[in-house]
């Protein structure tokens, strides 16, 4: 059954779409009740995120709506539920999906009851529904990242007709509020301001499969906002493909430092994150606002990409190299302890040996405490896969451990500089391999592990830094 383009027939009964999906929970919750009673157990739902900080903003979603229906959530896929929340930002996480599809499969015959569920950016793609529908047809629901709201509706829908449920749509300008979320941390939380993406980078599928910017209102985010401080949450972080272009599809635009500020007021809040900033649109406002700021955390992850201005103009990211350091320099002079991390390709298409050596210098200007870096990927249906001058994989690679090395390099000089300071540091998590230890993240991301136990889990404590290991560091509690 396909819903694409289709409307409840009960639609008129409800003034907003919130109370229409909370019309369909309270449906489930009675069908739940009374297939719990008939197999004499409670039934267990799954939920594996797959991709970015977005996607895992979205399985929280998935999640609180699955537990407000009842299911008790397990972490194996031998559940009666699973869904799995895709991304598709490589090609190989296309493969990954598929493999566990059939590893579903087998589980789904020794379970009549199970659902099966699929949704995120992967499900965007034409091509990936075709063959979902061909190779995979025990799959129950399919849907996209525009309709994450609606899942209740889609599990109603498979549960009174044969078949899979589709329901993908192409875009979409509704967001909708006041759904049930579950958090992973209590004292930390990820909070959307807006959705979508207008940049079109020639290497990325993202704005093909988030759809153009959309973004909340300012009264909505402050009020949710709120809502998490006054449930013991300290820390947010702030989630867009750009936030930097936040407030631009508004009705009475706000730009993303006007939105920081009246954040900034908000009482108990105590650490304010956000990722990611486009430098194209990192203005010299916010520049000033985190300047002055005393809850925005000491870090700004900043994508470069490439160091070469040839190949960013290529990779349609609308700056040069000249740009970038500049925007670098104003940081660093507004903020002149700031940490620094970024995004960066290796191997696009047409790069040359000077082409990456222009990175190299980025980053040894720049000094970045940290990189995530990537060897390019072919993303169909982007217009750098199409591209010619494909660099040969054994010169990627080898590019890609020099420039891994240099960012190790760097990194390790700049961490050791705060050896024997004190700094403040969220407490996260019991430490995972000393469990006579805490770990804690500091303002500038980087952790911290130290002697401490769970009444710490959640508080932000001073920590004196004794031993730098690389990326993270020994403390103690002041």
């Amino acid at each position: 059954m396909n819903l694409e383009n289709t409307k409840s027939q009960n639609i008129e009964e409800f003034s907003s779409e919130t109370q229409r999906q909370y019309h369909y929970i309270e449906n489930l919750k009675k069908w739940y009740d009374q297939k719990k009673e008939e197999l004499g157990r409670p039934l267990t739902a799954c939920v594996q995120n797959f991709g970015c900080q977005m996607n895992a903003r979205d399985a929280e979603k998935i999640t609180g709506i699955l537990e407000n229906i009842g299911y008790q959530m397990v972490e194996t896929e031998e559940a009666d539920f699973v869904i799995y929340n895709t991304c598709t930002v490589r090609e190989n996480a296309n493969l990954k999906v598929y493999g566990r599809l059939g590893y579903l499969g087998k589980l789904k015959k020794k379970n009549p009851h199970m659902i099966i569920a699929l949704c995120g950016c992967m499900m965007q793609e034409q091509t990936v529904v075709d063959k979902i529908k061909k190779s995979y047809r025990y799959v129950d629901i399919i849907f996209g990242t525009h309709n994450i709201f609606k899942l209740a509706e889609l599990i109603q829908a498979r549960l009174e007709n044969d078949g899979m449920i589709i329901d993908i749509w192409k875009d979409a300008k509704e967001i909708v509020e006041d759904l049930p979320s579950e958090r992973k941390y209590r004292f930390k939380a990820g909070v959307n301001i807006m959705f979508g993406c207008n940049n079109f980078c020639s290497y990325c599928i993202v704005p093909y499969v988030r759809g153009r910017e959309r973004s909340r209102n300012p009264e909505d985010i402050i009020k949710e906002i709120k809502e998490l401080v006054a449930d013991g949450v300290v820390e947010i972080m702030l989630l867009g493909q750009n936030v930097n272009s936040y407030g631009k599809t508004l009705e009475c635009p706000m730009s993303f430092a006007e939105l920081l500020q009246e954040i900034e007021k908000i009482d108990g809040l105590e650490r304010i994150r956000f990722m990611t900033s486009h430098p194209k649109d990192l203005s010299d406002e916010l520049i000033e606002v985190m300047k002055n700021s005393k809850k925005i955390c000491n870090h700004l992850h900043l994508p470069v990409q490439a160091g070469s201005s040839r190949i960013l103009k290529i990779m349609n990211r609308h700056y040069t190299k000249e740009q970038y350091l500049d925007l670098v320099d104003r940081i660093k002079t507004a903020m002149p302890g700031i940490s620094l991390t970024t995004d960066i390709i290796v191997g696009f298409p047409g790069e040359t040996e000077e082409d990456f050596e222009e990175t190299l210098d980025v980053v040894r200007k720049v000094k970045y405490d940290s990189a995530y870096t990537f060897i390019y990927s072919k993303r169909t249906g982007t217009p750098a896969a199409n591209m010619e001058e494909q660099v040969d994989e054994a010169v990627v690679k080898e590019r890609f451990n020099r420039l891994l090395k240099e960012v190790q390099t760097i990194s390790s000089e700049l961490t050791k500089q705060h050896v024997n300071t004190v700094q403040s540091a969220l407490v996260e998590q019991i430490n995972e391999q000393d469990s006579s230890l805490v770990t804690g993240r500091l303002s500038n991301s980087l952790l911290v592990h130290f002697k401490g136990g769970e009444e710490l889990i959640g508080k932000i404590v001073d920590v004196r830094l004794d031993e730098c290991k690389g990326f993270y560091y020994i403390g103690e509690l002041v």
